[in-house]
């Protein structure tokens, strides 16, 4: 911010040397003079072609009766009150260019962009509210900032006001309505403000934001509870499912997923399903299986390196289908790499089965941050269209680093 008002300052004062020391050019008069001494040498040197002393004289003639109007005007100068102090223009492009910035450019943003960084957890609950009705404020003045929509939204959550928390998330999702995040927390705002009941446009929002990044968390999880509390316990399965494979293997949201998984197949009179590993078995290289499915050899290329701690996703999904959602998932850690894995029916989601799939394109996200899509992928690889068999020879895929 000093930067920038020290260069704004450079810039006018700059300017003002225009205003101050103007630069010294020939006047109209002056000018005129030029042009009619050049037309008396021409029509002079025309006249002594013809031989007319009388034309001459003439043309003298006219010359100085111009002469003389002009020196006339000349001695008649503009009073000092008429004429416009130039150094006036010098302060009020300053005043006023600052004035203009302010109103209608970013300062204010800047401004409240160092408060907002300025808070930490240490901040008292008053600093908190005395930012965020900043943010409310320049909200209303600035409504196509969808930033201070997303921070007020999360901030009213929290507060739990969900009134206003759907008011500015619905807002927010009508602005974007390509924004998976908006529709989902739009949704979900929806739900906890009429008292936990899910409307039709809410779940449409919600299944909106699924269509456009099948792992968004917050939809899955919200369809997953509102399907169990109606008692529609495989949807809720197959929600919980998907919301599952995004979660560290044995991590504690983990935990709670399988726990609810298990309390929804209890409610259908199933048995607990098996704890699967919570890393990927390695399979090694032409090794016969028994269910049909793709085995695959993931691998970075030679001298590069990830962080061992990423998570990488390994996804199978329907390359004819105009949706997203895999049909199988296995989850490892970069450390793992390079490694040979195979996905079939023990690895399916939301009741899908590999096994019966014509064709899959099997793809590989490396997530630095855990979360799959690749939007939060720093390497991506793909193989296929691969058929589903029992055969367990791997596909190499080789990763490539994601650029931008």
């Amino acid at each position: 911010m000093t930067t920038f008002i020290l260069a704004c300052a450079g810039l006018v004062l700059l300017s003002g040397l225009f205003y101050l020391f103007p630069s010294r050019r020939g006047s109209g008069a002056q000018e005129l003079e030029r042009a009619n001494f050049e037309w008396y040498r021409l029509r002079q040197q025309e006249l002594a072609e013809q031989g007319d002393d009388a034309l001459d004289d003439d043309a003298r003639l006219r010359l100085l009766e111009e002469e003389q109007a002009r020196a006339a005007n000349k001695s008649e100068p503009m009073p000092e009150s008429r004429r416009f102090p130039g150094w006036l223009l010098l302060p009020v492009v300053a005043v006023g260019s600052g004035a203009l910035y302010y109103l209608l450019g970013a300062a204010p943003d800047v401004l409240l962009n160092a408060r907002l960084q300025q808070l930490d957890e240490t901040a008292t609950a008053t600093e908190v509210y005395s930012v965020m009705s900043a943010v409310e404020q320049r909200s209303s003045q600035r409504p196509d900032n969808l930033h201070y929509r997303a921070l007020l939204g999360r901030y009213y959550m929290g507060q739990e006001e969900y009134v206003q928390a759907a008011d500015t998330y619905t807002a927010m999702a009508e602005a974007a309505p390509g924004d998976a995040y908006a529709l989902a927390y739009a949704a979900q705002a929806r739900y906890l403000a009429a008292g936990r009941v899910l409307d039709g446009e809410s779940q449409r929002m919600a299944e909106a934001a699924l269509a456009i990044n099948p792992h968004q968390r917050t939809a899955l999880g919200l369809l997953g509870m509102v399907s169990f509390e109606s008692g529609q316990y495989r949807a809720a399965i197959q929600y919980w499912e998907r919301l599952r494979a995004t979660e560290q293997p044995g991590s504690e949201s983990d935990n709670m997923i399988a726990g609810v998984i298990a309390q929804a197949r209890e409610r259908l009179g199933e048995a607990p399903e098996e704890a699967v590993e919570p890393a990927a078995a390695p399979v090694a290289s032409g090794e016969s299986v028994a269910s049909a499915g793709v085995t695959v050899h993931v691998s970075l290329p030679a001298g590069a390196s990830v962080n061992p701690d990423d998570t990488v996703f390994v996804l199978a999904r329907n390359p004819t289908s105009g949706s997203r959602m895999p049909i199988a998932v296995q989850r490892l850690r970069a450390a793992q790499l390079p490694m040979t894995l195979r996905l079939d029916d023990r690895h399916s989601m939301a009741g899908q089965k590999i096994s019966t799939s014509d064709e899959v394109i099997v793809v590989v996200q490396v997530s630095p941050s855990g979360q799959p899509g690749e939007s939060n992928a720093s390497w991506l690889g793909q193989g296929g269209p691969l058929q589903p068999s029992a055969s367990g020879e791997p596909v190499e895929i080789e990763l490539t680093q994601r650029r931008g």
